[in-house]
């Protein structure tokens, strides 16, 4: 019998998917059902982003049975991110996934076929030396060159990746088609290297078609030996349906999976509420009697225990002195306006996972106007000394930057510095991104406030303080 793996990407999907309705609490409701059905392989966004990074991080150690696939492209820093986010789980894997069509690499990597191949061997064998296992994806394999796809593939194998994954990015191919293009990518690894042979050969079938479950099961027979399936969406098979093929068909197929249909049924009856289902399963959080309509609506009164509950219901598991830093930036934000679930999580993210701050904001002071020069002064504490700087600058926010590096002492390149609105409304929560370069390493900061200017420092003090933190254990 052949035995056939199965990666899930409902999470990963949910990450890159900005109209996606899973929580965080929801997210990691997933991951522990898919772990508790023995799914072989549980697959992450990149880690890049806060959140995710977080998410990744709060699941590692409870995670005891899937391995956790974090993707990553031909970007060191992405490989960086996801080291950071797997340090503790049991079984990770880094997938590194790139575009092979024409049309995506030029439009979306903005590279020709032989840069991928120049960078592609360096970046795998940059994650082997991070992590044992090394996926390597090949992102609309379907619209790609056979023979530059067979080039590619094994151009990664010979750097130490350890299995493939071929995607149907479009969902345009037909069973017959994908069989043609399976047996000839197994053909061309066994020639270039006999003990190719045994290296895993995984398919993501999109579904727009709706021809994926019947483009997954020809790919098993062609040679494949793992698939991607999804809880939601279209974007592979649903695990339901390959579980329901493979435990009527299995034996006839010669094939078989390590799940039980009856405990994926369960399982799916659990999140049948989250999917849309009416197929009479129970809300995803009924056991723990939270309703997903459920908003945190907390004022300046809250204390920390009940902040501390707040962040647990929202399914984060903070230490002590994570949870002590959000409940102070709450303080702060809940000082002008009530927090709900969307502010208490910008504030987790913002708060939570920084290194000991060196520098405090105590306050700030801007002068700006359309016929006057922004001078901005501003107050740090450092060692619980109140140092003050004074500035003027092209605008406020670079007036209060400069002030900044006057306290300091050192000028940082400003690498990228970014604004963005986290909730809606006129006293919306502003988030703001710093990117400073120092020493040729790039340190991140982000800060969040109902005020720019002041979402803005919180973010430029961040990455300073992890210069300085970097600088010390050095």
């Amino acid at each position: 019998m052949k035995s056939i793996k199965i990666a899930d990407i409902t999470i990963r999907e949910a990450g890159l998917n900005p109209k996606s309705t899973l929580s965080f609490k929801e997210k990691m409701e997933v991951a522990k059902q898919l772990d508790s059905l023995m799914i072989d392989v549980i697959e992450m966004p990149k880690a890049t982003e806060q959140t995710d990074s977080l998410l990744i991080k709060s699941l590692a150690p409870l995670i005891k049975n899937s391995i956790i696939c974090v993707e990553a492209g031909l970007d060191r820093r992405e490989v960086d991110c996801a080291k950071a986010a797997l340090a503790n789980a049991k079984r990770p894997r880094i997938c590194i996934s790139i575009p092979t069509s024409p049309v995506q690499m030029e439009y979306l990597s903005g590279m020709k076929p032989k840069k991928v191949l120049e960078l592609l061997p360096a970046i795998v064998s940059y994650a082997k030396t991070f992590c044992n296992d090394v996926e390597f994806s090949c992102k609309d394999a379907t619209r790609s060159e056979e023979k530059f796809l067979s080039e590619v593939v094994i151009s990664a194998l010979n750097a130490g990746a350890t299995c493939v994954n071929l995607e149907d990015t479009a969902g345009v191919m037909l069973p017959e088609e994908f069989d043609g293009l399976i047996k000839n990518l197994v053909k061309a690894m066994e020639e270039a290297n006999p003990a190719y042979k045994e290296i895993p050969i995984s398919v993501t079938c999109s579904d727009n078609l709706n021809m994926a479950t019947a483009n997954t099961i020809t790919c098993i027979g062609s040679g494949a030996t793992e698939v991607k399936t999804t809880l939601l969406g279209k974007s592979a098979p649903a695990l339901e349906a390959i579980v329901n093929i493979m435990t009527e068909r299995g034996e006839s197929l010669q094939m078989e999976i390590s799940q039980k249909r009856p405990e994926v049924e369960k399982a799916l009856r659990k999140l049948s509420w989250m999917a849309g289902s009416k197929s009479g399963g129970t809300a995803i959080f009924a056991d723990a009697g939270i309703s997903k309509k459920e908003e945190l609506d907390l004022d300046e009164t809250a204390d920390i225990s009940k902040v501390i509950r707040a962040i647990k219901k929202l399914g984060y598991e903070l230490s002590d002195d994570d949870n002590a830093k959000v409940y102070k930036e709450f303080k702060r934000v809940s000082e002008k306006k009530k927090v709900g679930t969307k502010e208490m999580e910008a504030i987790i993210a913002t708060a939570s996972l920084q290194v000991v701050p060196t520098y405090q904001l105590v306050n700030f002071v801007i002068n700006s106007g359309n016929i006057i020069t922004p001078t901005a002064q501003v107050t740090l504490e450092k060692d619980g000394n109140h140092l003050k700087g004074l500035s003027s600058g092209d605008g406020p926010i670079a007036a209060a930057f400069l002030a900044v590096e006057m306290i300091v002492g050192v000028h940082y390149e400003l690498d990228d510095f970014q604004i963005q609105s986290v909730t809606e409304g006129s006293e919306a929560v502003g988030n703001a991104l710093v990117k400073l370069r120092y020493n040729g390493k790039l340190y991140s900061g982000s800060g969040i406030s109902t005020d720019i200017i002041g979402a803005s420092i919180r973010a430029y003090l961040n990455a300073i303080n992890k210069i300085v933190y970097d600088s010390k254990t050095e």
